[in-house]
């Protein structure tokens, strides 16, 4: 699923091409995950970009008409979503379901294989409403905020970061990558962590987020940039989707558990686990 990075590559990319575009029309394919498909086709012909930006995993376009309409259209690119600017004449990759044909006479399409994700268009004055309930930027929050967000709560730390509630934009990919990185256990309570230990984990999300941004996101199913590019940080993963092959900081075969429901990588060296995460297998020998 593209996370904080991949969503943040794309917007970059549809920030430099897009702003002060007027969207043609609209065409639709599948439309099973787009709410009110028919309000979008009404109400964005004719309508400019005035900002693409990225709240979370969400992109968000604001447009306007110039006078006083003005709508904000929320994409969610779900697990297989893809937003690509390409030439009208171009050929329609497989699984194509939205078309915006521009009026510089390209077209910003939409794919997605597996239609998980969203799509939604909000008046201007909702949008606060809803994305007001998600939880603090990954990328953006401070040190004294994140660890205020996660100082003293019951819950595993690795359920916490994927809480979007509590820290927007962050996946599978990048706790595992940042957990492994401050040398902290996935299936910790948060509430064990000491000062340092948030003082690194904060470090570590940082670093990788940015690290991962800078070489455009983690290629590791069918996400690309909006020109269609792979990204390159799949090839820095230290231990997502690493089980069993050697832990590139002391040798240990990386380890998967599940965390939350979630699966989750990690080294048992590196990371300690806590004591009801160590006990193995219960022996059915019966005793003498």
């Amino acid at each position: 699923m593209p996370e904080l990075p991949e969503v943040e590559t794309v917007v970059r990319g549809l920030q430099v091409a897009l702003p002060g575009k007027r969207i043609e029309a609209v065409r639709f394919n599948k439309t099973d995950f787009v709410h009110d498909p028919k309000r979008i086709a009404e109400r964005l012909p004719g309508l400019r970009v005035s900002s693409v930006r990225r709240h979370g995993k969400f992109i968000v376009f604001e447009l306007e008409d110039g006078a006083t309409d003005a709508a904000v259209l929320l994409v969610h690119l779900g697990m297989t979503g893809q937003l690509v600017i390409v030439p009208a004449s171009a050929p329609i990759a497989p699984h194509t379901h939205i078309f915006f044909p521009l009026d510089d006479g390209r077209e910003l399409r939409y794919t997605d294989i597996r239609r998980f994700g969203r799509v939604r268009l909000l008046a201007e004055d909702t949008n606060g409403s809803l994305l007001g309930k998600l939880g603090l930027d990954a990328l953006d929050t401070t040190e004294k905020e994140f660890a205020a967000q996660l100082r003293g709560r019951q819950a595993r730390i690795k359920a916490l970061l994927l809480d979007q509630r509590v820290l927007r934009g962050l996946g599978n990919i990048y706790t595992d990558e940042s957990l492994w990185r401050a040398r902290i256990h996935p299936a910790r309570l948060a509430t064990t962590l000491k000062k340092n230990e948030l003082h690194d984990l904060y470090r570590a999300v940082q670093q990788v987020l940015k690290e991962a941004i800078r070489l455009k996101g983690s290629s590791v199913s069918d996400y690309v940039d909006s020109e269609g590019n792979r990204g390159e940080f799949q090839i820095r993963h230290r231990v997502y989707q690493r089980k069993g092959e050697k832990c590139f900081r002391c040798g240990t075969l990386i380890q998967r558990i599940a965390v939350a429901g979630r699966s989750s990588h990690f080294c048992p060296h590196c990371q300690r686990a806590p004591r009801t995460v160590r006990r193995g297998p219960v022996s059915r020998r019966r005793r003498k």
